[in-house]
């Protein structure tokens, strides 16, 4: 095939008219955009969205993809050689991979759309009337939507409360965080609205996918959401050159060098976070405070690869303490450590948070140190798979919400069932979501 007959006049009408007609329709009928379904390749794999096969149509795309570039390279060699029977070939291949991925995909369509699986032959050989017959006809109707950007219906209610911001703490009214997956829009997280005052202790609880480090991330200005983030009523996105010293993010991982000492480390990040304004002695002095704060005075001249696993982690503490900052956020901190290490660390970030600090914390043992929290942020996926808040508030009152005796149960109840869960994440979003709608209402008509 020549590259004339390639991109034939015909083939390019009869590709965007007919197809993309088709195609337009049964999106339509799915909430997908109708855009795609003019653009080769991207429609097919928004197809195999509708038929719940979207790793299939990512292989299916890429496999036309490579199609189309045989079929080029083996127009360009149109004079017998090997190298054009090479590249005919590989296009063999690739139609059969094709064929073989578009079956899956068909034979889903159909039972998405609770038709015989006998359409899958008039697919296969008749996509563009097919997908035409589909789309006119009203009888062809998927038995659930799959595909939307958000499926409103078949999650929980989405509020349209937000919090008031407070001048001594953290506020946060995050409409969602999203990406982009194939020019498809994929919410990670929705509809979380809260405000921590200073001198608390978080804990942020949630099952795995849940978003809470795509949530910290948010809050932290490292991947930025659609939200308003406060801080001591300063928009932290919007000033973030003249606050990113203001909050300390502790990593799950330090990033340290191993050969340096512990003052060397601390003395370099002086350096980088205190304002040049201060004398060397002020910043030697303010390691040295740091350094007693957590710890580190007897290991001081000891280097960073010998430490213990607790001391590493006070120093990765101490390193974002330097700047003393309002916020202090911490992922797993406890990770890899003993009960009486880890618990030790907790008693010294709770003394942080007495010094008017805010403290979040993800930890995957909570019980055994939630004595030393003040509240709790319980994120869960809802029935669209997108994290969501289900309660924030104080650890006793958290018991009662959710009717559960510790943190694991709580945890347990709003995973999802496949995920050996109770499956209840919805009830209890749209329970705290209802409370927190009351509160707001309630303070406005004061």
């Amino acid at each position: 095939m020549g590259v004339s007959d390639y991109f034939t006049l015909t083939g390019i009408i009869s590709d965007l008219l007919i197809c993309g007609i088709g195609y337009s329709l049964l999106f339509k009928k799915d909430g997908i955009k109708v855009i795609y379904a003019f653009i080769p390749g991207i429609r097919d794999y928004y197809l195999a969205i509708e038929a719940e096969r979207e790793e299939d149509g990512k292989t299916f795309f890429m496999l036309d993809l490579c199609r189309h570039i045989t079929a080029v390279m083996a127009a360009l060699f149109k004079d017998g050689s090997r190298m054009e029977t090479m590249w005919n070939m590989a296009g063999m291949a690739l139609l059969l991979a094709l064929f073989l991925f578009g079956i899956r995909i068909y034979i889903s369509l159909c039972d998405v759309f609770v038709q015989k699986r006998i359409w899958t032959l008039l697919w296969i050989l008749f996509p563009g009337i097919t997908s035409l017959i589909w789309g006119f006809s009203p009888k062809f109707v998927p038995q659930h939507k799959t595909a939307v950007e958000y499926d409103f219906e078949k999650a929980a209610k989405i509020s349209e409360t937000t919090v008031e911001a407070i001048q001594n703490g953290l506020t946060v009214n995050l409409t969602g965080r999203s990406v982009m997956n194939m020019g498809r829009r994929v919410y990670l997280l929705k509809d979380i609205h809260l405000s921590i005052p200073v001198g608390h202790m978080v804990l942020l609880l949630g099952g795995s996918g849940a978003g809470k480090t795509t949530f910290l991330n948010a809050v932290t200005g490292y991947e930025k959401a659609d939200a308003q983030i406060l801080l001591h009523g300063r928009d932290f996105y919007n000033n973030y050159e003249s606050m990113k010293y203001d909050l300390g993010f502790v990593p799950q991982q330090d990033l340290m060098r191993v050969n340096d000492t512990v003052r060397m480390t601390l003395n370099d990040m002086a350096n980088l976070r205190l304002p040049t304004s201060l004398s060397r002695k002020e910043k030697r002095e303010r390691v040295v405070q740091v350094m007693d704060k957590l710890g580190l005075l007897s290991v001081k001249s000891s280097q960073v690869g010998k430490l213990s696993g607790g001391q590493r982690k006070r120093l990765s503490i101490a390193q974002e303490l330097i700047s003393d900052p309002t916020l202090f956020i911490l992922d797993e901190p406890d990770s890899g450590l003993d009960g009486v290490v880890a618990r030790n660390l907790f008693v010294t970030l709770r003394n942080i948070a007495d010094e008017g600090k805010i403290v979040i914390v993800i930890t995957h043992t909570p019980d055994r140190v939630i004595d030393l929290f003040d509240d709790v942020i319980v994120l869960a996926k809802d029935a669209a798979r997108v994290g969501r808040l289900a309660y924030y508030g104080p650890i006793g009152e958290s018991y009662d919400f959710f009717g559960k005796k510790s943190m694991e149960e709580i945890l347990l109840c709003i995973n999802q069932k496949d995920e050996g869960g109770e499956g209840r994440a919805d009830e209890f979003v749209e329970n705290y979501s209802a409370g927190l709608e009351k509160i707001t209402s309630e303070e406005k008509n004061e």
